[in-house]
């Protein structure tokens, strides 16, 4: 690898909307996110089936189950 063009590699602080503060490497100082491990929703178990238009509802109708 050629000396002297890549980015200092270093360790960062990395702060959610929510709160939660942890720690990475990153050629960046300072990382704000807007969503972590610990407030998605796929994560805490909190996440919303959402039936759109009522598909399935269709689907049971048009095929009789």
């Amino acid at each position: 690898m050629k000396q002297a063009i890549h980015p200092n590699f270093k360790l960062t602080k990395v702060t959610c909307v929510c709160g939660n503060e942890f720690e990475t490497g990153s050629v960046r100082e300072n990382i704000r996110v807007e969503i972590c491990s610990e407030c998605h929703p796929f994560y805490t178990g909190k996440q919303k089936f959402v039936d759109a238009g009522g598909r399935v509802d269709r689907f049971k109708k048009k095929y009789g189950i």
